[in-house]
């Protein structure tokens, strides 16, 4: 009867124990929560900012949306507190502003002042100021216009904003306007830039204006628009619909026109910068040197193969040719360029094959190179739209802060090192990729960091690694709770002995002894690596772990050009992008990957977006490997694309005919191998509609069929909520369609 009751025990026991294993495993990752509010948050990090006075600004997205507000962290004592009662302040909003879409959380600035006194709020087109001390509003710019771009002056008196295409000052204390700047208008921008600026050359940031470190000038961008092309997106709506345009150059036609010139804010006088012989194509860069007085300007020619560095005088507008910067392929733009108390400057360049830094005298003669070795700098944090691999300079202690692919091509660590090269150490030590943000003193840094089997976390460190503080844990039970799959990361060999960067995930319950359909992913850009040892969060990769449900391996792989390893790999496209090159090292990754026992041969797809798109419609036109393929919002012919993208790796169509004609995708449709899901938005104001109807139209003349599935009045993401589960449920139909998931 004991042995009975013991048996009847672990009977129980093991019931309990299955019943809870079986409740674990019941909740499935699916579309829906992908997409949920809760799916677009669960691994998501705070939005942060520092202040002049050392405080951290932050922003809890995981919380429910009306819950969220903005906090201070003081890292001196560890306290965190909430700065408004945003309740309060959404309704003061509605009130002022009348939009025609409720607002459903406060929400992050587009700005903090220096004080962290005031936030700045950009809704409806307009400009409203937040007091963080009482949650009181004070409406900025509310007209019929529309106005954006708002920026504190360093000082905090100030806050500058656009508004039809001109510069205006709001006095903060006085409350009053000022208008800096006249002639704004369809085609003369002041202050804002183009949007072909936007797009290639400041990081999707409009940085079209810059502040003076002693807040009294302003420096600035004038674009002349009116020689550049003009698109059309036509809308459904109303009856007869809404014709918008919009100014892109083409490769090899006008481009926009842009001069820099100095604001003095007591007269609104304009000072232009007069760059005196030297022709250029591009002012890709303005930058305020600390005394005020002067400026740093970069341009480039219209190959992008020359940049020269100017200082000019913010006074009088002369300026000094002090550096050139030239490279066979193109030479990247970057914002590493620091000016140290002796005048002196640090500068990254790729001039040996990799990004590096080098200090230069202030006449822009070479001291020595900072960094060395077969590995480069990569940016990883910073500010939005800046491309910075430089996290802190101590300038009286002679180090420096960066990070960089040292340690491996797949991560991003955090290094520093003395001015003269010497002493240089890993600061980060967890494997995967750190993303840093320094304290303005530098006596704190903030790490996002995560790896693929471990969600993003926030913690704050001394600038020698050590851990103060964990503001934002990593969300590990995302991962348990869906039981979602680990990937592996290997590299594979190209015919030339190149070794590629890849990945692999694999089914729930894999067995190496049946055969599995493949889906790869590709990207392939220049420099733009997709296999990294980083948290996947995004709804790409939780798709890619649905596919994996499905019994489908995912595949990535790098080609040399887009793994990021060197300028010397980079430019092995040049004259030819999406061609040749990045052709075959997908082959030879392909081949590697059907040499796997496990892989069936007649079920392998390719999918990707943009450039992954054109990449798919290259894969599937110049060979027989894929049954099947997806390919959203594709680039088919480089002549459909803007000039400043193209032109840095294809240079113009009448210098590179052969180029243009080998690398149109659009031309070999009638080769198309394999069935196509094409994939784009009527209002993509970044790969043209006309790449997807171009393709399209030449599989008609071929009597190919595909499908095909449009987004009215969508831009290049697809990325309202119900665009971006429609596009994937739609893709994940695709594949069990025609890969026979589920039988």
């Amino acid at each position: 009867m004991k042995y009975e009751k013991i048996f009847l025990s672990q009977i129980a026991v093991a019931i309990l124990v299955f019943a809870s294993s079986a409740s674990a495993q019941d909740e499935r990752l699916s579309l829906e929560w992908i997409f949920s509010e809760e799916g677009k948050t669960a691994t998501s990090l705070p939005d942060h900012a520092w202040l002049d006075n050392g405080l951290l600004m932050l922003y809890d997205k995981r919380l429910p949306k009306l819950e969220r507000t903005l906090e201070s962290f003081d890292p001196d004592n560890g306290r965190r507190r909430t700065l408004v009662n945003a309740e309060k302040v959404i309704e003061a909003f509605t009130a002022q502003l009348e939009p025609e879409e409720p607002i459903e959380e406060l929400g992050w600035p587009a700005s903090f002042d220096p004080t962290g006194r005031w936030a700045v709020y950009e809704m409806s087109d307009d400009i409203v100021l937040l007091d963080l001390r009482s949650s009181e509003i004070t409406a900025v710019a509310v007209s019929d216009a529309e106005e954006k771009s708002a920026r504190f002056s360093p000082d905090g008196r100030w806050l500058a904003f656009i508004r039809d295409n001109d510069l205006y000052l709001w006095d903060v204390n006085e409350k009053t306007e000022k208008r800096l700047t006249t002639g704004g208008s369809d085609t003369l921008l002041n202050g804002t830039v183009s949007w072909v600026y936007w797009e290639e050359l400041l990081g999707r940031v409009d940085q079209g204006y810059f502040w003076s470190p002693d807040s009294a000038s302003i420096a600035y961008l004038q674009t002349d628009d009116s020689g550049v092309g003009v698109m059309h997106y036509v809308d459904f709506e109303p009856n007869l619909p809404k014709l918008i345009k919009q100014r892109h150059p083409k490769p090899g036609e006008a481009n926009p026109r842009v001069r820099a010139g100095v604001i003095d804010l007591e007269d609104a006088t304009t000072t232009w910068v007069d760059l005196g012989s030297y022709p250029y194509e591009y002012l890709a860069r303005i930058k305020w040197l600390p005394d005020s007085q002067r400026l740093a300007i970069q341009t480039l020619d219209r190959p992008q193969t020359t940049l020269d560095l100017f200082i000019a005088d913010a006074a009088t507008g002369a300026a000094e040719h002090v550096m050139r910067e030239t490279n066979e392929g193109w030479v990247n733009v970057h914002d590493d360029l620091y000016f140290l108390e002796n005048d002196n400057f640090v500068w990254l360049s790729e001039r040996d094959g990799h990004a590096h830094l080098y200090q230069f005298d202030a006449q822009g003669d070479l001291l020595n190179q900072i960094t060395k070795g077969e590995w480069a700098l990569r940016p990883s944090g910073g500010a939005a739209g800046m491309d910075r691999s430089v996290a802190f300079i101590d300038d009286e202690r002679q180090h420096i802060w960066f990070t960089s692919l040292e340690k491996a091509s797949t991560e991003r660590h955090l290094y520093r090192i003395n001015f003269d090269g010497s002493e240089m150490e890993r600061v980060t030590s967890a494997e995967g990729v750190h993303r840093i943000w320094f304290r303005p003193d530098g006596e704190y840094y903030l790490d996002a960091s995560s790896a693929l089997d471990r969600p993003p976390s926030l913690s704050l460190h001394r600038p020698n690694g050590e851990l103060q503080a964990t503001l934002t844990a990593s969300a590990d039970d995302i991962p348990r709770r869906f039981d979602l799959r680990s990937w592996e990361m290997m590299t594979v060999t190209a015919r030339d002995g190149f070794s590629m960067p890849a990945m692999m995930l694999k089914p729930r319950f894999f067995d190496a002894e049946k055969k599995y359909p493949a889906v790869v992913y590709v990207y392939g850009g220049p420099s733009a690596p997709t296999v990294i040892n980083a948290w996947g969060g995004s709804a790409r990769s939780m798709y890619h772990q649905l596919l994996a449900d499905q019994d489908v391996v995912v595949f990535y792989v790098d080609n040399r050009s887009a793994a990021g390893i060197s300028k010397t790999d980079a430019n092995t496209i040049v004259r030819q992008l999406y061609g040749p090159v990045e052709l075959n090292d997908l082959l030879d990754g392909i081949e590697w990957l059907k040499s796997q026992p496990y892989i069936d041969h007649d079920r392998v797809g390719i999918w990707g977006w943009s450039g992954g798109g054109a990449m798919t419609l290259q894969a599937m036109t110049l060979s027989e490997e894929f049954a099947a393929g997806v390919a959203v919002a594709p680039v088919s012919d480089w002549h459909y694309y803007d000039t400043i993208y193209t032109e840095r790796y294809m240079k113009r169509p009448q210098d590179n005919e052969e180029g243009y004609e080998t690398t149109s995708h659009a031309k070999r449709a009638a080769d198309l191998h394999g069935r196509l899901l094409l994939v784009h938005g009527t209002y993509d104001d970044n790969v043209h509609p006309q790449n997807s109807w171009s393709f399209a139209d030449q599989m008609i003349e071929a009597g190919i069929t595909l499908d095909m599935m449009i987004y009215p009045m969508r831009k290049h993401g697809i990325d309202d909520d119900a665009a971006q589960l429609h596009v994937y449920k739609t893709m994940l139909e695709f594949w069990q369609r025609n890969f026979n998931l589920g039988d």
